[in-house]
């Protein structure tokens, strides 16, 4: 049997995807170079919004009815608000890998073709009605004999199969993908942007690794074995005997749609509970295993009731499916993140600009003054704010943070480097999905104990940072008071031509003040870095921070006040 597509088929297919792209590379040619260069910009700005909006909905269309590669393309863009205009993301963001179901016949004779043997013989039930159908492939309820001894105390499993000549179709679209982005390459303010084939050929490399089902299989074991201590999750047993580079056989743990959140509640689970362990489970996966699973859409996550018995409580388990697409979070890239949780959950906007840095998210010649100034004001609007909080923020508020950085949020100086695209896209669908659980779900609450359990960590692992930046900071605490002093003495002066009675009454109470404040940051500093060096085993250096701490506690009780003004 020929389970191959015939040329003729991928030769129209190619024809008809260049010819679509061929039609986007001119309309944007048209509207975004020719009227521009005559002087025609005003009329290409007025309707950019709703020629994105029509050129997604297109694309859309396209993608549902080629299949194929075409939907994840979709979902891939969705998720690309980096680069992409909202309009663009917005109308693609609803794309679903939901297609119709392949012919039975067709994927029973590829099945048997891979199985080496009849259904009948390999299994004793197998449904011909899928129980999902995708883009790349289909899955199918099935029972495994009784005497299928590695399945251990399961018997119900559920078969994953590839579309019939679906390698063929994945390179024929990338194909027609490779030869559109060397069009948009040649778009200049594009070009600058970003680099449209490595991104096409990341995606290629994540479709690829896809459709091995043998890696998938591998995937699975691998989160299982992660994940082996945490009773919460349940991840499904790979069948081995009934599993090939096409056909892949696993446990069946379907159960509550993650979505279906009347179900949830009807089994007595918090849906706000779900939202918290599913998030608190990726903190895990990218932070700790540095190995995530990058596909969390609704029908590859479901919540399993259950039931109690004598000696147990009832409970429930968080339960993953479809380990196609996963990700890894290099050594480099798990720094960078990490100091992107730590100064999330501190408030630290210099510490989170130094982690767009590191993690090479900045465009050459970003303002990075103005980002820290961004990202401190964000942070003291915004932060502690519910998902349900942020939605409802008025646009008037929205617009005076606009119009105050309107430079920055002009030029958007950020992009996704290649190591950061699946996990932007899983992030992005995640949030959606806690929010969707729980309106109220509050994602800093779930992050800032993670960053101090970070902290702590770093303090004891490498006790030299915490030394090099107890000491900057103090020298830069102890130049507080005289330069304090300074000014307050021009006050009095009267160098700053201050003319208000009032002032000079209060320089006393306010000089004694700040040096009150900046002894105890001294005082607190001391000691932390003290007990850190301790525990480190730097027991002498600890000592002389113990030290500075002592002889700051007794100026802070002894001399920490202002000059008295005179007269």
């Amino acid at each position: 049997m020929d389970l191959h597509v015939s040329r003729a088929r991928l030769r129209s297919r190619y024809r008809y995807l260049t010819g679509f792209f061929l039609q986007l590379a001119l309309s944007l040619g048209f509207w975004e170079v020719l009227l521009p260069g005559i002087g025609l910009r005003g009329l290409a700005r007025r309707t950019r919004s709703s020629r994105y909006r029509r050129i997604a909905r297109d694309f859309r269309l396209m993608a549902v009815r080629m299949g194929g590669v075409m939907i994840k393309v979709g979902q891939f863009l969705s998720a690309r608000l980096d680069v992409l205009p909202a309009e663009l993301t917005d109308e693609l963001s609803g794309l679903q890998d939901e297609v119709p179901a392949e012919n039975f016949e067709s994927i029973r004779l590829l099945a048997e073709a891979e199985l080496g043997s009849r259904l009948e013989s390999v299994f004793e039930a197998f449904e011909p009605e899928p129980l999902a159908a995708a883009s790349l492939g289909q899955v199918h309820r099935a029972r495994l004999p009784a005497d299928a001894a590695e399945s251990g105390a399961f018997r119900d499993v559920v078969v994953k199969i590839q579309r019939p000549g679906i390698g063929d179709l994945v390179d024929v679209d990338f194909a027609a993908l490779r030869r559109f982005g060397g069009w948009l390459q040649h778009y200049r303010p594009l070009r600058k942007r970003v680099d449209v084939l490595a991104l096409i050929q990341e995606l290629s490399d994540t479709v690829h690794r896809e459709i091995d089902y043998l890696a998938e299989g591998k995937n699975a074991e691998s989160f299982r074995a992660n994940f082996a201590d945490r009773k919460r999750i349940r991840v499904p047993r790979v069948v081995w005997s009934r599993t090939t580079a096409r056909v892949l056989t696993l446990e069946n743990v379907y159960a509550i749609k993650i979505t279906d959140y009347d179900a949830i509640r009807a089994a007595g689970i918090s849906c706000s509970l779900v939202a918290n362990v599913l998030f608190d489970t990726y903190l895990t996966q990218i932070f700790d295993d540095r190995f995530f699973h990058a596909d969390p859409h609704p029908g590859n996550l479901f919540v399993s009731p259950i039931p109690a018995t004598r000696n147990r409580k009832a409970t429930w388990k968080l339960t993953f499916v479809d380990f196609g697409m996963v990700g890894e979070v290099p050594a480099q890239l798990g720094r960078g993140l990490r100091d992107m949780v730590v100064g999330v959950g501190t408030r630290d906007a210099e510490k989170v600009v130094g982690a767009y840095q590191s993690l090479g998210v900045l465009l050459p010649g970003a303002d990075v003054a103005l980002l820290v100034q961004a990202e401190a004001q964000l942070f003291d609007r915004f932060w502690g704010m519910s998902m349900r909080q942020l939605r409802n923020i008025h646009h008037a508020e929205m617009r005076q943070f606009a119009l105050q950085f309107r430079e920055l949020i002009y030029a958007m100086p950020f992009q996704l480097p290649h190591n950061l695209l699946l996990l932007g896209r899983t992030v992005a669908i995640l949030s959606g999905m806690c929010t969707g659980l729980d309106p109220d779900f509050n994602p800093w609450r779930q992050i800032a104990p993670y960053a101090q359990t970070m902290l702590v960590e770093e303090g004891i692992s490498d006790w030299q940072v915490w030394l090099d930046q107890a000491g900057d900071f103090v020298r830069e605490l102890l130049t507080l008071p005289a330069q304090t002093a300074r000014v307050l003495g021009r006050l009095e002066r009267g160098d700053l031509r201050l003319s208000m009675p009032e002032v000079s009454s209060q320089i006393y109470h306010l000089e004694g003040a700040l040096n009150r404040v900046v002894g105890s940051v001294i005082l607190g500093a001391s000691l932390l870095a003290g007990a850190l060096l301790y525990i480190s085993g730097g027991r002498s250096l600890a000592l002389g921070f113990w030290g500075l701490a002592f002889l700051t506690l007794v100026w802070i009780l002894l001399f920490a006040r202002g000059h008295r003004p005179r007269g």
